[in-house]
């Protein structure tokens, strides 16, 4: 009888102690989940870019890509998180134009010229202006009847000789863009 007693008694404690409202325990809200999208989601010209990539070959990462349509071009321009420069830009147009075309109208003077570009290639860079740092430049005739341009804008206070010899970035990136996939 007496082992009932207890139990029941134990039992009353247990009960009585859940009959009590609790005071609520605040509970932090859940971090942001950071996402990485790819360029290619912007659409344009940025289908054919991969943050990766360019990291790689340019050595800066980027993680802001913004397309536009327009006509017969396509566009992307690509920029880090919170800065606006440096920039990369790439332009793509569809063309009927050929090697000769290309040489005689679009590229601009005092351009250097690129081997193992498409059909035609060219490099060049320009000064700082308008608050923007320098410009590397990168034009070539693909050989799918469409024409692009790499261009990349460094900030300001960017040495010209830094401009120059990102072009040798711009070329290796332009040989990994395949146009024929707009």
């Amino acid at each position: 009888m007496r082992g009932r007693i207890v139990v029941a008694g134990l039992a009353g404690l247990l009960v009585s102690g859940c009959g009590a409202e609790a005071e609520p325990v605040a509970v932090p809200p859940p971090a942001p989940i950071a996402v990485d999208v790819a360029a290619a989601s912007s659409g344009g010209a940025c289908r054919l870019l991969d943050f990766t990539v360019i990291e790689q070959v340019v050595k800066v990462r980027f993680d802001v890509a913004a397309a536009s349509e327009r006509d017969d071009t396509y566009t992307c321009v690509l920029r880090a998180e919170g800065a606006a420069l440096p920039e990369l830009t790439l332009a793509v147009t569809e063309t009927k134009i050929d090697k000769a075309t290309f040489g005689a109208d679009m590229v601009p003077d005092k351009a250097a010229k690129v081997t193992g570009l498409g059909q035609q290639a060219y490099r060049r860079t320009l000064a700082a202006a308008g608050g923007d740092g320098p410009v590397a430049e990168v034009g070539w005739l693909a050989g799918d009847g469409r024409m692009a341009e790499l261009t990349w804008t460094g900030g300001r206070g960017t040495e010209r000789s830094a401009a120059e010899k990102r072009t040798a970035d711009l070329i290796a990136l332009a040989k990994k863009v395949d146009t024929r996939a707009l």
